[in-house]
């Protein structure tokens, strides 16, 4: 890759720490079997009682949030080649309280039967019928009476409460970004007979040598935990990020993960090497390069999707945004691209013909739609 370009990345990343935007940044690029970028900015945390905070370092752990639904995906085909967990079985057939479903008619403010039930592949493309109720209205209105997302709540609750809760659309006519990946860690919970947390780690973390990334940060880590501004630079709105300074009762597939930038490359490593990837004692083989393949595959076809939260030019495979053509989008990238993003401020992509990934980690809520753009266009111009 071209070094100056390289640089450059760097520099630009720089200038928005020195502007305030970001208390700082770690950023990661790894192209044809070779990390060539790994580099840190700024703070690990802002400056506080007139003191500067500690520097950013490599090893910095941080919110991934929504980073975490590809890794519970990745567990669900795991699960799928094992024969235990059928992509075409309703939600129902694991969780009783998502029988009977009901969609809600926003122009009659009632609702009807569900024509057909969602499926665990509806959880994974997010095409069940679920939302996120981050907008007013009766359903998000009746989410957050259930106080669907507590983290009071741990998965099993999470899918009793919300499982007769009316749905925003019929199961499979619409995408929409929703708790769907939560209520798939309540099912990976179910086949598996353990807490998601364990699955993870027995699953993915421990083979792959990820020793920074779970639910929590152990005391003796907490140091190395970045911290946004306690207010957004741009708008004055006060940032609150989840606590993860011990073990949640709610360990959410959809968005509660920690991690490093060196673990998620791991992660990376093994999707771009389509199932294989490198554990601490060598190579390791986690899923089948066809699975892989299918997961980052479109799943969409012309199901038309809700807001913005997916961009143009891309559809959705399973627990990943999947670009479908070269052009099309505001950002570069190759057809197959996939990627996703974390509510805390944190994108990754992979792109396996240019056999590329890359990672970009802060805590700023308030940069993550522009970052999804830079970062990308700082990324390709070193090609």
């Amino acid at each position: 890759m071209n070094p100056t370009a390289l640089a450059r990345l760097r520099t630009v990343l720089q200038t928005h720490v020195d502007q305030g935007l970001l208390p700082g940044a770690v950023a990661l690029v790894h192209h044809r079997g070779h990390t060539v970028l790994h580099e840190a900015v700024g703070a690990q945390r802002p400056e506080a009682d007139g003191q500067p905070g500690p520097a950013m370092a490599a090893d910095t752990v941080f919110r991934i949030y929504s980073m975490t639904k590809p890794i519970a995906s990745l567990v669900a085909m795991m699960l799928m080649e094992e024969g235990r967990l059928l992509l075409a079985n309703p939600v129902s057939h694991y969780l009783p309280a998502f029988a009977g479903q009901r969609v809600y008619d926003e122009a009659t403010g009632t609702t009807a039967a569900a024509t057909r039930e969602a499926t665990v592949h509806d959880l994974l493309r997010h095409t069940a019928g679920l939302s996120y109720a981050w907008e007013a209205g009766a359903v998000p209105d009746a989410y957050r009476a259930a106080r669907i997302g507590s983290r009071r709540q741990n998965n099993a609750e999470l899918a009793a409460a919300l499982g007769p809760l009316p749905l925003v659309h019929t199961p499979g006519c619409r995408w929409e970004y929703s708790r769907a990946t939560d209520v798939l860690g309540a099912v990976l919970e179910v086949v598996e007979g353990a807490p998601l947390g364990a699955i993870l780690q027995r699953r993915v973390f421990g083979p792959l040598g990820m020793a920074d990334t779970g639910f929590s940060v152990p005391a003796h880590s907490l140091p190395r935990l970045a911290e946004p501004f306690a207010k957004d630079p741009q708008t004055g709105a006060d940032v609150a990020l989840i606590d993860v300074s011990a073990p949640p009762v709610f360990e959410s597939a959809g968005g509660g993960l920690v991690s490093t930038a060196g673990d998620y490359a791991r992660f990376l490593h093994l999707m771009l090497g389509r199932g294989t990837g490198q554990g601490p004692n060598g190579p390791v083989r986690l899923a089948s390069r066809a699975t892989v393949d299918f997961m980052t595959a479109d799943h969409l076809g012309g199901i038309p999707t809700a807001g913005d939260i997916l961009p143009t030019g891309y559809g959705f495979g399973l627990g990943v945004a999947v670009r479908t053509a070269a052009g099309c989008a505001t950002r570069p990238g190759s057809a197959g691209h996939y990627s996703w993003s974390g509510l805390g401020g944190t994108f990754f992509f992979v792109d396996p013909a240019e056999d590329l990934f890359a990672i970009l980690l802060t805590q700023a809520p308030g940069q993550l739609r522009y970052l999804c753009e830079l970062y990308p266009a700082l990324v390709y111009a070193a090609l």
